[in-house]
């Protein structure tokens, strides 16, 4: 190809670099602070429900709030994600945020009024059903701005300069390499930096809570996560960057398949991981309470995600180069050694350096799990497939709390922790045994991508034949994930 022919190709935008600041270029600073803000609630509601009744009825009712406030947030998560993916985030977001702010305010004041107990576990539902899900929500914003969506089918003009180009672009293959693997580390940044986000909240959420509890009112956490989520959900939602509804045409969604052998391992160990945090949260809890000193749980408890936070912005400013199926596994097998010690635990201190030691794989873990639910759930139902990680952590972590708790009344804190001990060992082993699965699939997912259009993606305008012969034509360069 002459110079002067190279030179009228158009010129692809360049990706920002990986890294601190190219995640900031990707959204502005404004979209991490909105996202943060918004996803703050969801740290603050579950402790501030329990200080709440706990207050005022005793710690059965409050667990028994607190349960059915995870149950509604496990089973609407997906639902908000599906909606999101259908409808675009913005309209879905404003909805959510509206009504998961009215039910806040609702399940405080039934509690302060002494409404029965059926009436409040009934508003913890409704509140859980209609959290905005911004956490998840905003992983997918972030992998469809760091291109994470290549697999995204173009729109029609853009088919056309595709085909137009297709000679230049197979001369410049190797550059289009070179911009993949750029791209992939922006995701991986991207990903790994809203993933630490969410660590920096459930650390700073739990400890609002109670110092909101004890100065203020112990209502005042739940009406601040209610102000939050109103104000903060809503701008997340109307931020440019929130994308649309999946483009594609009638009924093409619908054959969409989310659920793939892939998706459910991820979804197994993200239970587990919920699991190993809810038995050692119990047994931290159960272990204050026997030294007499329930109030100090917390802050014990907040070790780990100080741990976590730090492990997570190191992961963001040095990805590093192993695949995120190795580090998935090395994570987890880590994970599961450093829980280990909670179950030598005698005192707060000693329990306060276990789990600090465990955050040191927590973000690292949820880093490489929810980047790979991005390779491998479906493009067009992104926000759904993170909705389901997000639910599985919280999924676990109620079924391990209902087992821990009365295990820990029954036979003492460290009972707690061996629930803890026994998720972690189970994920390791799922991990070691079928991570690689995940992997594979991963890959099958976006061969696929390269298959003939069926019915469900083709265009509606068939794009204009290649001036040159078929079997003459070069390669066509496969469609990136």
């Amino acid at each position: 190809m002459t110079r002067s022919a190279r030179s009228a190709r158009p010129a692809r935008p360049a990706s920002p670099a990986a890294g601190f600041r190219g995640v900031l270029a990707l959204g502005g600073a404004a979209l991490p602070l909105y996202a943060f803000l918004a996803r703050l609630p969801a740290a603050l509601c579950p402790i501030g429900t329990l200080l709440l009744i706990n207050e005022r009825d005793g710690i059965g009712d409050a667990g028994a709030v607190a349960a059915a406030l995870w149950l509604g947030q496990a089973l609407g998560g997906p639902v908000i994600g599906r909606l999101a993916d259908r409808r675009g985030h913005r309209p879905v977001l404003l909805l959510a945020c509206a009504a998961n702010a009215a039910v806040l305010l609702a399940l405080v004041a039934a509690v302060l009024g002494g409404l029965p107990l059926p009436v409040r576990m009934t508003l913890a539902v409704a509140a859980g059903l209609t959290v905005p899900q911004v956490g998840p929500l905003a992983r997918a914003r972030w992998a469809r701005l760091a291109g994470g969506q290549g697999k995204e089918h173009k729109p029609d003009k853009a088919d056309e300069a595709a085909e137009a180009a297709e000679a230049a672009e197979a001369e410049g293959k190797e550059g289009e390499d070179k911009k993949e693997d750029k791209d992939k580390k922006l995701l991986d940044s991207a990903l790994s930096f809203d993933t630490t986000l969410d660590e920096v909240g459930f650390m700073v959420g739990p400890a609002l809570a109670g110092i909101l509890a004890v100065t203020v009112h112990p209502a005042s956490a739940l009406l601040l996560a209610a102000a939050l989520i109103l104000v903060f959900g809503t701008l997340f939602a109307v931020h440019p960057t929130a994308p649309g509804p999946t483009r594609a045409a009638p009924g093409a969604r619908a054959g969409v398949r989310l659920w793939s052998p892939g998706l459910v391992l991820l979804f197994a160990m993200a239970v587990l991981q919920g699991a190993a945090w809810s038995g050692a949260n119990t047994g931290v809890n159960a272990l204050a309470e026997s030294l007499h000193e329930p109030g100090a749980a917390g802050l014990v408890w907040a070790a780990m995600a100080v741990t976590s936070s730090i492990a997570g912005f190191v992961t963001v400013a040095r990805p590093g180069s192993a695949d995120l199926a190795v580090r998935l596994r090395w994570t987890i097998a880590v994970q599961a050694v450093l829980t280990l010690p909670l179950l030598a635990v005698t005192g707060l201190v000693g329990a306060a350096l276990a789990v600090a030691g465990i955050g040191l794989a927590v973000a690292p873990h949820l880093i490489a799990l929810f980047g790979l639910v991005e390779r491998t759930g479906p493009a067009e139902r992104m926000g759904e497939a993170m909705t389901v990680a997000g639910s599985g952590l919280i999924l676990g972590q109620a079924v391990a709390a209902a087992a821990a708790g009365p295990l820990a009344a029954a036979y003492g804190y460290r009972a707690a922790f061996v629930v803890a001990c026994a998720a972690a060992a189970a994920s390791a082993v799922l991990a070691a045994a079928a991570v690689s699965a995940v992997s594979a699939l991963s890959a099958l997912s976006a061969l696929s991508a390269v298959s003939p259009p069926s019915a469900a993606t083709r265009t509606a305008t068939p794009p204009a034949p290649s001036p040159v012969p078929r079997d003459a034509s070069p390669d066509r360069p496969r469609s990136r994930r």
